[in-house]
């Protein structure tokens, strides 16, 4: 069994910036062979990728947060971030981490204000 815990969620003032962690209780070898992806449902819309990371580090983006969101991983750490840079109020969301889409965190309130 795998937990994913998200951190680093908040409110930020449009045009800020956030760092979401994803902690992931997996063996190394779990965390180092898999991929892992970020996503975000705000109030009456589906949940959507925002981005996606491969266990080669081959990284993918919804086209709304190109250029602005990085993901990335740290094995040794067992860590997936995504730094957010120059947030849009319609970035307000609950976004979460998944492991490969087989196991899911919690989720981290995002809110950016105008």
């Amino acid at each position: 069994q795998v937990q994913l815990v998200e951190s680093g969620g908040g409110v930020v003032q449009a045009g800020g910036s956030l760092r979401l962690s994803c902690a992931a209780s997996a063996s190394g070898n779990t965390f180092r062979l898999n991929a892992f992806g970020w996503y975000r449902q705000s109030p009456g819309k589906q949940r959507e990728m925002v981005a996606f990371i491969t266990s080669s580090s081959t990284t993918s983006y919804a086209t709304s947060v190109k250029g602005r969101f990085t993901i990335s991983r740290d094995n040794a750490k067992n860590t997936v971030y995504l730094q957010m840079n120059s947030l849009k109020p319609e970035d307000t969301a609950v976004y979460y981490c998944t492991l490969n889409h087989n196991y899911w965190g919690q989720g981290t309130q995002v809110t950016v204000s105008s």
